[in-house]
């Protein structure tokens, strides 16, 4: 059964957790999840236990149980889920801009300003080196 760990210290090592759910029946794994840029804990992880009934007495026992001060949050960890928009993460950071305007195309560029002069004619103004 894979367990959920969370208000951990962030001091606490997976060793810790190894050791504290191991009194309960075997642990298979204990991992703490870390920020990916820093390395810092987020203050939660993940115990893996291959027998059920130890699992559920660990979890019964440990919820609630201090920890350097804090309180654990100890449950059956549940299956991650999809995420339900369809638009990808990190938006577009690309150099280039494209706004999408309707009659302009949205042909993209540097800059979203009109492409014809004051007067209105539709004589084309240039490129980038016109600002």
């Amino acid at each position: 059964m894979n367990i959920y760990v969370g208000n951990l210290p962030y001091s606490a090592t997976e060793e810790q957790l190894k050791n504290m759910f191991g009194q309960y029946g075997e642990v298979t794994s204990a991992s703490i999840i870390k920020d990916r840029d820093t390395g810092r804990s987020k203050g939660f992880g993940f115990v893996e236990m291959p027998d059920n009934s130890a699992a559920e007495a660990a979890i019964q026992a440990l919820n609630e149980a201090d920890m350097n001060g804090r309180n654990l949050k100890i449950n059956q960890a549940r299956p991650k889920e999809a995420r339900s928009d369809s638009r990808p993460r990190g938006g577009d950071r690309g150099g280039y801009r494209s706004d999408n305007r309707g009659d302009r195309g949205g042909r993209g560029g540097y800059n979203d300003r009109d492409d014809y002069d004051d007067k209105g004619d539709r004589g084309y103004r240039g490129g980038r080196d016109r600002y």
